[in-house]
């Protein structure tokens, strides 16, 4: 079938009038969650409002790869408040979270989304909800290969845990042979990518004004899903069918060699995700055979946690996280990091009274010896606010390796969060 090309490039006015419109919708937020406090403060039940303000800085190791790259720090501000409504003894609810951030170098990382805005309804075992909502499946640690329903929010970070808002009706039952979920996605989400000014991306800046669909209906595709899941004394089962737009696209370069337009076709999935506790023990499995995208090829995550509990007669837990991860896709398949992998890492807990945890790990390539590792720290100060440290560093990565692209993007990051 011959491809359907939706062009919509952005001159720089129109990236400035983006950032103009992300101020105008940060201050709109800012003003709704002052206002909802003040009403929430003289009615009690009026709603629910939560959520976060942030200020986030980046540095970086190394100058950047690319000319166009900026150098130096990375700043950026986020507003991420969640309102939330109960009607009927909790039987009917709305809920509401937009998510804003502004930043101060990359254009493409200014943007405004609006992660969750939905109607749920209960009666008897049956739940509907409409709306815009976010859906996870997964129980591995180094990477969420069985989580298909939202897309990717790439320009936040890498490491793909933050997704997008999806359209969508989902309608489930609970029953005693499980939790059956079926849904309706209704329309598609392109994946954001880091601009020219960016760092982390392709040598070739990712147009994402532009795209590519195999399909005539592009964009406006409904996809479909089915999910079975069920626990048995202490194995913890999930199963589902995906058909419609892949998350992941390919990039294709464009004639002149300036750009990479993304490329979504339509796959059919099948995905299974196991967890299996036992004393210390987590073991871990999921795995994914698709079809659509190059040969029909299968992928998996599979490993372990083992919990050290009160290390040294403290309240301080030690967990050992052991993964190995394998695909087997072509090169007509988006590529992929994880196709011959083991990760390693060490979770610490010290469940004091501030919620401060550490963790660590590192992920190398079998094959050429390439390695990305990772350490994450957080710890509250006071009720209210928290403190995030992070810190990625790209070592020894192999000129054919996936993970090239970000050879120079080693970088470190500290967060400041403000609940309410």
């Amino acid at each position: 079938m011959t491809p359907q090309i939706i062009t919509r490039r952005r001159t720089q006015t129109g990236a400035d009038r983006h950032s103009r419109l992300a101020v105008a919708i940060f201050l709109a937020l800012l003003g709704s969650v002052l206002a909802i406090g003040a009403e929430r403060a003289g009615e009690q039940d009026a709603w629910r409002l939560s959520g976060k303000m942030a200020a986030e800085v980046r540095g970086f190791a190394d100058a950047p790869a690319y000319g166009s790259q900026g150098d130096g720090g990375q700043a950026s501000w986020i507003l991420n408040p969640e309102f939330d409504k109960r009607f009927r003894d909790g039987r009917q609810q709305f809920r509401l979270v937009p998510f804003l951030r502004l930043d101060n170098r990359d254009a493409q990382r200014t943007h405004f989304d609006i992660r969750e805005a939905y109607w749920r309804e209960r009666w008897d075992r049956w739940e509907m909800t409409a709306g815009i909502n976010r859906v996870f499946w997964g129980v591995t640690e180094s990477h969420h290969l069985v989580d298909v329903i939202n897309q990717t929010d790439l320009v936040e970070d890498i490491d793909g845990e933050e997704k997008l808002g999806q359209p969508m009706v989902q309608l489930a039952t609970d029953r005693s042979w499980g939790r059956l979920e079926a849904f309706a996605l209704l329309g598609f989400r392109e994946r954001t990518f880091p601009g020219a000014r960016g760092r982390l991306r392709t040598p070739l800046p990712v147009d994402d004004d532009a795209a590519i669909y195999d399909t005539a209906a592009g964009g406006s595709r409904i996809d479909a899903a089915l999910r079975w899941s069920h626990y048995f004394g202490d194995w913890d089962i999930g199963a589902y069918w995906f058909h419609g737009t892949s998350r992941e696209p390919r990039l294709i370069p464009d004639p002149v060699g300036e750009r990479l337009v993304p490329y979504y076709e339509v796959i059919h999935q099948l995905g299974v995700d196991v967890q299996y506790t036992r004393n210390a023990w987590l073991w871990k499995l999921e795995a994914i055979a698709r079809e659509g995208q190059g040969a029909t090829f299968g992928a998996t995550v599979a490993g372990f946690e083992y919990t050290f509990y009160q290390i040294g007669r403290s309240a301080a837990d030690v967990g050992l996280l052991v993964e190995y991860l394998y695909d087997g896709r072509d090169v007509y398949a988006p590529p992929t990091i994880y196709d011959d992998d083991l990760f390693v890492g060490s979770r610490l807990a010290f469940n004091d009274a501030l919620d401060t945890q550490l963790l660590g790990g590192v992920i190398v390539d079998r094959n050429d010896g390439s390695l990305a590792a990772l350490l994450e720290a957080e710890r509250r100060v006071g009720s209210r606010i928290k403190l995030e440290f992070e810190a990625r560093w790209f070592v020894n990565v192999d000129p054919n390796n996936t993970l090239h692209v970000f050879e120079r993007d080693s970088h470190v990051m500290l967060r400041v969060s403000r609940f309410f």
